[in-house]
């Protein structure tokens, strides 16, 4: 067991240089696909400068709100001049997308309009794309400000919406338009959505790991109150899909629309969503069904439909997950777990499962999580460890079944390694160098030998422990890691993952205090490692923020004699701040009398939050 080498990123291929001057190959290669009907319009020249002038003066700022919004509202005015040229060049794109933000009621009208007769050139372009995106994100938020020319503004955003229903299967099934429905289904509904689904289009000029990782609240409010007839037209948008599924739900744009209408439906009309999730399991489980198994096997093993059905299952109330499972997958859970598609949509039907439908998705998969492990389909794990924590049952059971898994069940004494193991997610034989038919006859030797170091910690492994410190009896886990060598725990502590162990034990209500002082204790000694690690430094931060003054005292005592090595290291100063070393050195009653105080804001604001 344990996570083979990943490739890095990039590594093998070869990017063409492009000439300078020229856009950007993705903008080129949608230009043309738009652009099949005939050529593009373009911006003339004295526009053009025009607008990359304005784009400059937006940048620069301005002194004050109100000559902000003239500015905005004179260059949208231009705008309606040439609104399609501008939408459709890059540079004219990225000004729009950075005035409509600040665009007033009035402007936003203008430009819709301008824009409305020729939208489905726009939104099929890689540039007019973000255009609508941006101004569909507006929208709703001035009309829920009520101001002037609302009503125009909502009458502007249902008559795009319609057009685009009427269309469905031109935008959703387009790489660029079916952003354009995405964000239309958000705004109609009043709910941004953090799913994959729910991302906007990537920015031009921007890398995609930043565009990746924006959160969906960073471009506003993630629910917003929205007209009744907007949820009128997000009703109508569900019968359209439902329509269209036997057409084109294998495929990857239009599964996107789906997902993202699903989602949204689950938050603002749940009975649109359970009508819309009955009709794509009824679609899937009728086609080709094959004697003695549900015909929708096939598509859990779809990357595409898969997809679907992991939004399906998340969305679906509990009897529906009960349904689901007795019409489809029953005795099938360990082939699904097995696949290397399947067990995605597998681990959503875990994280949404009701406590009894747990215990036997639980009894399914429990005498094969050995085999769901050396094939390191690990999230089937993490998310059957999860399910038992969230639903308090199974628990123990599960923690039998894992170290089973890893042989350190059988002998007892065995027991006492379950930490390390998991955290480095290797078996027994495997992490101590052995084999189990020598076992016995080296047993005097292997006493003798010093243990093995932990050397890397896995992201998984560390979910494991996170959640078997959070059962109702986690003694197993904490009488191993209080046997783990000090150095281990240091290792675990200083690892981006493995910090997050020492949060949970912190954090989780079912470990004694007794037990987690004895673990914690074990730091000591280490201290100044941890303080010179990113991750160290901060797992020794929560312990201080949680210890008792005695406790403080000891840490602070061997932190200060290493004060000016910690006030050098770019993490190990912070903490020189936050412990008060400088004042624990000279003024020692100032620094008690900090502490106590510190003590008493803390016990204070606990009891605030729990009134």
């Amino acid at each position: 067991m344990g996570v083979p080498p990943q490739r890095e990123k990039g590594a093998g291929r070869r990017k063409r240089p492009r000439k300078e001057g020229s856009a950007a190959p993705s903008a080129q290669k949608e230009g043309s696909k738009a652009s099949q009907g005939g050529p593009l319009p373009r911006l003339e020249p004295a526009a053009a400068e025009y607008f990359r002038r304005a784009h400059e003066t937006l940048k620069s700022g301005f002194g004050s709100d109100e000559e902000k919004a003239l500015f905005v509202s004179n260059v949208l005015e231009e705008a309606e001049a040439v609104p399609v040229p501008l939408s459709l060049d890059p540079a004219g794109s990225l000004l729009l997308q950075a005035l409509v933000p600040s665009a007033s009621p009035a402007g936003l009208c203008r430009l819709l309009q301008a824009l409305s007769p020729s939208l489905r050139l726009v939104a099929r372009h890689s540039c007019g794309a973000h255009i609508l995106e941006a101004a569909l994100l507006r929208a709703p938020l001035l009309i829920q400000e009520a101001e002037e020319d609302s009503g125009t503004l909502e009458d502007l955003v249902l008559e795009l919406g319609r057009s685009v229903q009427e269309e469905l299967s031109v935008f959703a099934l387009d790489a660029h338009a079916s952003f354009v429905v995405r964000t239309l289904l958000q705004a109609l509904g009043g709910a941004r959505v953090g799913s994959d689904g729910g991302r906007g289009l990537q920015v031009l000029g921007t890398s995609h790991s930043r565009t990746k990782q924006a959160r969906p609240g960073s471009e506003g409010p993630t629910d917003f109150e929205v007209p009744d007839s907007f949820l009128s037209l997000l009703r109508g948008f569900s019968e359209s899909f439902g329509e269209l599924i036997s057409e084109f739900v294998a495929n990857k744009f239009f599964s996107l629309c789906l997902q993202v209408a699903l989602e949204v439906l689950h938050r603002k009309l749940p009975e649109a969503c359970s009508q819309l999730c009955c009709s794509v399991i009824g679609y899937l489980s009728s086609r080709n069904p094959a004697a003695g198994q549900s015909a929708l096997l096939v598509f859990l093993k779809d990357a595409t439909c898969s997809r679907v059905l992991d939004k399906v299952l998340e969305v679906s109330d509990p009897k529906a997950l009960r349904a689901f499972y007795k019409a489809h997958v029953k005795g099938q859970l360990q082939a699904l777990a097995t696949h290397p598609v399947a067990n995605f949509t597998l681990q959503r039907l875990i994280q949404a499962a009701p406590r009894k439908l747990l215990g036997r998705l639980f009894e399914e998969l429990s005498p094969g999580l050995e085999e769901i492990l050396a094939l390191e389909h690990l999230g089937v794990v993490t998310a059957l460890l999860g399910a038992c924590r969230k639903q308090g049952a199974h628990q123990q059971e599960a923690l039998q079944g894992l170290m089973e898994a890893f042989h350190c069940w059988e002998p007892p004494s065995r027991q006492l390694a379950c930490a390390p193991l998991f955290a480095s997610l290797l078996a027994h034989e495997v992490y101590y160098g052995e084999e189990e038919e020598e076992e016995e006859e080296t047993a005097s030797q292997d006493q003798a030998d010093p243990p093995p170091r932990l050397s890397s910690v896995s992201y998984h492994g560390s979910l494991m422990l996170q959640h078997c410190l959070h059962f109702a009896d986690p003694s197993v886990v904490l009488r191993s890691l209080a046997a783990t060598a000090p150095q281990d725990l240091v290792t675990l502590a200083c690892d981006p993952a493995g910090s997050h162990v020492f949060d949970a034990l912190l954090a989780s209500p079912s470990v004694p205090t007794k037990q987690r002082r004895k673990v914690l204790r074990l730091l000591k000694g280490h201290y100044v490692s941890l303080a010179c690690s990113k991750h160290g430094s901060r797992v020794l931060d929560a312990i201080w923020s949680r210890a008792t003054l005695p406790a403080k005292r000891e840490m602070a005592q061997e932190l200060a004699e290493h004060e000016q090595k910690l006030r050098n290291d770019p993490f190990g100063h912070h903490l020189v701040r936050n412990f008060a070393l400088t004042h624990f050195l000279k003024r020692r009653r100032d620094w008690d009398r900090l502490q106590e105080a510190e003590k008493k804001r803390r016990e204070l604001f606990a009891e605030i939050l729990e009134d």
